[in-house]
């Protein structure tokens, strides 16, 4: 998941005393906070969150299969004939 980040970034101290203020900004733009200086964690509102997950939830492998771009290109794949293979383990 990718979220482009154009966002203002806030300490977890900073982020803790200034919530609400973090929550209105988050609401327009994705707020990161920081802990020890290090990325830890962004703040995104709500429906784009929701638009996020539902983008990763977009079907299942057969669907994925069913819009591939190889679809129709006459790719032609024949199933190997003889069985199981024996291996030696």
């Amino acid at each position: 998941m990718t979220i482009e980040m154009q966002s203002d970034s806030w300490t977890v101290a900073q982020a803790k005393a200034r919530l609400s203020e973090v929550i209105e900004k988050a609401r327009r733009e994705p707020q990161a906070i920081t802990r020890h200086g290090k990325s830890a964690v962004v703040v995104v509102d709500a429906a784009l969150w929701e638009r996020v997950k539902r983008r990763e939830r977009r079907g299942n492998f057969a669907d994925f299969l069913l819009t591939s771009p190889l679809r129709g290109s006459g790719l032609e794949i024949e199933r190997l004939k003889g069985g199981v293979r024996e291996i030696e383990l």
